[in-house]
């Protein structure tokens, strides 16, 4: 057997593999990041004082309108993409608000994207934006309520 031929069987049987594992990967990111959210924005929401002084010291307008905003943004969202309902829309507001994480708290992190990437890799949102993606770009997966939505939705037509 050559060694091309080798290879295309190797890979076809990996993504085999990785399709089967691909639902749980998206339900996992989905349970621990979705969750961290809910806790993050309840976190902000019961220390709501501390929150806004916190956006205050960030210069951010009306600190205790967007502490409130953030945190409720965290809190439902958070929620909705541990569940995966809305699977690519609920990513959408969770990267606005950890871009603006990024530009408002953590702008020596930003700056140093090409320069010192750890930097920007260590950084508090960095994880959460990444998760975001993730499945803002393969989408909830077929263990969420969008895939149980999708099939009862096509088993009435």
């Amino acid at each position: 057997m050559n060694p091309a031929s080798l290879y295309h069987k190797l890979n076809h049987v990996l993504a085999l593999l990785a399709g089967l594992v691909r639902p749980l990967f998206l339900l996992v990111i989905r349970l621990y990041w979705g969750w961290q959210f809910f806790l993050t924005g309840k976190g902000k929401l019961t220390h709501l004082e501390r929150t806004t002084d916190y956006f205050a010291s960030l210069n951010i307008p009306l600190p205790k309108l967007n502490a409130i905003l953030a945190a409720s943004t965290e809190v439902v969202f958070g929620l909705l993409f541990l569940a995966g309902l809305g699977g690519r829309v609920v990513p959408l507001p969770l990267i606005g608000l950890l871009v603006v994480a990024y530009v408002t708290s953590e702008q020596p992190a930003l700056h140093a994207f090409f320069s010192d990437p750890d930097k920007f890799l260590t950084a508090d949102p960095f994880l959460f934006l990444f998760a975001v993606v993730i499945v803002f770009v393969f989408g909830p997966g077929k263990l969420s309520l969008d895939a149980l939505l999708a099939k009862k939705s096509s088993s009435d037509e």
